[in-house]
């Protein structure tokens, strides 16, 4: 996997990491409780969490994050996005 990521996606990574960090919160769980759950280092969490950073991930921790916030993938990805065209 390219550790490159597109500019375009910046801001996609970038939410998605908001509503991982949200969910999250809305669940009760620590950082370390869901990244262990979900098979990550507590660091690489909160990276993909940070609001200020674009961390990419594997399709893999997105499914094992979905499974531990007891939501389907899609929902973490089903977010409106304002220049978005549907």
């Amino acid at each position: 996997m390219s550790k490159h990521i597109a500019f375009e996606n910046r801001d996609r990574f970038i939410e998605l990491g908001l509503t991982i960090a949200s969910l999250r919160k809305m669940r009760g769980l620590s950082q370390e409780a869901l990244a262990e759950k979900a098979h990550i280092s507590r660091s690489h969490l909160s990276a993909i969490e940070a609001p200020n950073v674009y961390r990419a991930f594997s399709v893999e921790v997105l499914f094992n994050i979905a499974d531990v916030l007891d939501v389907r993938p899609g929902d973490l990805l089903n977010t409106v996005y304002p220049d978005s065209r549907t």
